[in-house]
């Protein structure tokens, strides 16, 4: 298994962080793709924050008794080994297949991860040691917690593979935004279309709110009819 270190560009990166995951799926609904929000990762800070980075994927599998062991730990392919293989800005999408009554990372992985520049990790299964994986400053976005480890559930077979997550596909370098509404992919082929669309639209709904705040009705206001549509553009551009 062998990784693409090259981060998010800058640029790109400082826009998708004005998006909120609410805008990016709109965006991609527009594209056709309709199964881009994962299900079961939720934010574990209610703190307003958002996240961008590339997917680096871990996969796991059901236990299998002979695989699952502690010892499983020190194999070459473990979380350990894809912790050390995880390029800097990168967003940790670990593929629990929902299983929530095991903890795919704890707090000392955490730890490591947080050390190693990831940007965040993202879960459809639960962490393990909740509190200090908190304490790490990584941002986490999972569905629960339990305290066996994930042996308990799970066997860890790859990283750096396509993988699914909450029921969506997620391969290695889409782009993962998060924030209070949860976890989004968006394809690494549609970056480009969602950085060019994202900040209109941010600020045409922006602009729909205030219309609204000053008492507008809704029909022909959202969505937008043409009479509409070129009074915003007007004061847009003025």
């Amino acid at each position: 298994m062998t990784t693409d270190a090259s981060p998010l560009d800058p640029a790109t990166a400082a826009v998708l962080a004005t998006l909120s995951t609410a805008t990016v799926t709109t965006i991609l609904l527009g594209k056709g793709l309709r199964n881009v929000w994962m299900r079961g990762p939720v934010a574990q800070r209610d703190d307003g924050r958002r996240v961008v980075g590339p997917a680096f994927t871990l996969r796991f599998v059901p236990a299998r008794e002979d695989l699952a062991t502690p010892a499983s730990w020190a194999s070459p392919i473990s979380t350990r080994a894809a912790i050390e293989a995880m390029p800097p800005g990168a967003v940790v999408v670990a593929d629990a297949m929902g299983v929530t009554d095991a903890g795919v990372f704890g707090d000392i992985l955490a730890a490591r991860l947080a050390r190693r520049g990831a940007a965040a990790l993202v879960t459809d299964g639960a962490v393990r040691d909740r509190a200090g994986v908190l304490a790490t400053g990584l941002p986490l976005w999972c569905a629960g917690a339990a305290a066996p480890p994930s042996v308990a559930g799970l066997t860890f077979v790859a990283w750096d593979q396509p993988v699914g997550c909450g029921g969506v596909a997620v391969f290695p370098r889409d782009v993962i935004v998060a924030d209070g509404d949860g976890a989004v992919v968006i394809p690494a082929a549609l970056v480009a279309d969602v950085v060019a669309a994202g900040p209109e639209q941010e600020r045409r709904e922006a602009w729909i709110m205030t219309e609204v705040e000053r008492g507008v009705a809704l029909p022909g206001l959202y969505p937008m009819n043409a009479e509409t549509r070129a009074r915003y553009e007007a004061e847009r551009d003025a």
